[in-house]
């Protein structure tokens, strides 16, 4: 009998090393606009950042299953001013990668400080070149295409011929060639397509061009019609990589715009896709797109998700019409890690044991001068009160975690003596300067108590008192504090003195208040250790003990 179920655990085993059945999306939580690319037999993925900083988080993988976060392409602030920039709508938009004769080459657009750049390297552990920006091209979202006759050419999004465009959302794809000698375009502009698949029904928002090449042919793969609910993803083709581009008759190749929406579990949203050909022969898609737990109301902001790519007729179709995005994509011969750290209902802990910060966090605008500092030794996160307020447009002192569940929770523990009625340490759940919830520990009337805040909901506005609670505190057990996701609804605890205890401050607290949906701007929620004096200068500390972050969303 020992027998038998030995070799059926093993042929189990075997069975789950054959596939791997991955969840989508791949990178949950607010990772948009992915691009990625294929050295050899392995895989890189990058992402917009927005005012987040470091920018651009840069991924790895061999097997397009297990991805390791490498680091950050721009992690220094010499390439990167992010000052006075707003969270929703500045910083960097869309980059693309690409691999190149043993470099690796990463376009983007800084859309308040410069415009369009590239930035290289040969190692992408190693760090990236700073940015070299590119003055003839003007709009958003550029991509790199390098043509088996040695030329290189850059195609991007722009306003319309003339600037003068013919309807609301009438924007063109352009192209221009690089000198990769210098990183600079060379000769005449080229428009390749005007407006969208079919200009005479006024398509808007053509972005996110890439070109590829197959069988003789260029594809010119774009997004079409807003990176909303309407999204999705249209192809082009040509013999000559300055067109003329014919666009596929069965356009889009990929959008859920027309399905059910009370379908269950629904993503919505989708396009800005990118391509890579596998080194097993198939083609797999890269895309953004929503999950709401209401109507178009979602906190996780725009994901990245995958799935195979089937060539029908000489076209590359990502999903067919009506097909919903599946829920999970089976790689054959591929484990995968249980639980995947970033593929929905992982567990993150952090006890603070390592000499840096996990690359998991990022920051509110550029990091100038330290104002935090790991013990390793004691696992302990110390960060200065600043007077900068998450409603300021500089670097608050703030430490970002994505909110990547519908249904979970982020928790902290802290330690911290507030030295007036001003200064406040604790945990937030942030989508933009005015519309975030604060639960924190602070002081009213010389006692110690835990308050929870939401946010203005305008510029002009000042944060809302929703609950205050007294508390005891202890120099030798820290404060435990806890924000619950479930959807629509967010829900407030503490716990005291260390206690296993988790009491409730607040519960059904409005979620959709910080969806994209009500507060706007092309980012998702994130939580954060945060810190503030709120305008008054002072030497106190914060000193965090852990932070982690699980959903259930399965």
């Amino acid at each position: 009998m020992k027998r038998i179920l030995l070799a059926t655990l093993v042929i189990c085993q075997q069975l789950q090393a054959q596939t791997a059945k991955v969840n989508n999306p791949i990178l949950a939580g607010f990772y948009p606009d992915p691009s990625i690319c294929r050295a050899g037999n392995d895989y890189y993925l990058v992402n917009s950042t927005f005012v987040y900083y470091p920018g651009l988080p840069v991924f790895k993988s061999n097997d397009l299953v297990n991805w390791e976060q490498l680091g950050f392409a721009m992690d220094r602030p010499e390439q990167l001013d992010l000052d006075g920039d707003p969270i929703g709508n500045g910083g960097l938009y869309a980059p693309s990668i690409r691999f190149y004769k043993g470099t690796f080459y990463i376009t983007c657009t800084n859309v308040g400080k410069g415009g369009n750049f590239i930035i290289t390297t040969k190692n992408p552990k190693n760090g990236w070149s700073n940015p070299v920006f590119l003055p003839a091209v003007k709009g958003i979202d550029p991509s790199m295409f390098f043509d088996d006759n040695g030329k290189a050419y850059i195609v991007y999004n722009s306003e319309a011929t003339d600037n003068k465009p013919q309807y609301d959302g009438h924007r063109t794809i352009r192209l221009y060639e690089v000198d990769l000698a210098t990183l600079q375009t060379t000769g005449e502009e080229k428009l390749l397509v005007n407006g969208g698949t079919d200009i005479t029904k006024k398509p808007v928002w053509i972005e996110g061009p890439h070109i590829f090449k197959k069988e003789g042919y260029y594809f010119l793969m774009c997004a079409e019609g807003g990176t909303e609910f309407n999204h999705s993803e249209v192809i082009f083709r040509s013999k000559k990589v300055d067109g003329p581009y014919e666009p596929y008759k069965d356009n889009p190749i990929l959008t859920q715009r027309t399905l059910d929406g009370n379908r269950k579990r629904p993503v919505t949203s989708t396009g800005h896709a990118d391509l890579v050909n596998a080194s097993d022969g198939n083609w797999y898609a890269v895309f953004l797109g929503c999950r709401p737990y209401t109507g178009n109301h979602y906190n996780t902001g725009r994901e990245t998700f995958m799935t195979k790519v089937e060539w029908k007729d000489g076209w590359p179709i990502i999903l067919n019409s009506n097909e919903p995005v599946p829920a999970k994509i089976s790689f054959p011969n591929v484990s995968a890690k249980t639980p995947l750290p970033y593929s929905t209902d992982f567990h993150f802990k952090d006890n603070f044991k390592t000499t840096t910060l996990s690359n998991r966090y990022q920051f509110i605008r550029t990091v100038r001068e330290p104002w935090y500092h790991i013990n390793s030794v004691s696992g302990l996160l110390t960060m200065q009160l600043k007077p900068l307020t998450v409603q300021d447009k500089g670097n608050p002192a703030f430490i970002g975690y994505r909110q990547s569940h519908l249904r979970g929770y982020a928790a902290t523990a802290l330690s911290f003596t507030p030295a007036s009625e001003n200064e406040k340490a604790g945990l937030i759940v942030f989508q933009n300067e005015t519309h975030y919830y604060y639960l924190c520990q602070s002081m009213v009337n010389n006692q110690p108590v835990v308050q929870l805040f939401k946010g203005p909901g305008s510029a002009d506005g000042k944060p809302q008192l929703l609950e205050t609670f007294k508390i005891q505190t202890s120099s030798q057990l820290p404060l435990q504090l806890r924000i619950q996701t479930n959807g629509d609804a967010y829900s407030f605890y503490f716990a005291e003195k260390g206690s296993p205890v988790w009491r409730l401050l607040k519960e059904g607290v409005d979620a959709k208040f910080l969806s994209t949906q009500t507060a706007g701007g092309f980012v998702g929620c994130m939580y954060a250790m945060y810190a503030t004096s709120n305008g008054t200068p002072t030497s106190n500390t914060a000193v965090f003990s852990s932070f982690e972050s699980k959903g259930n969303d399965d």
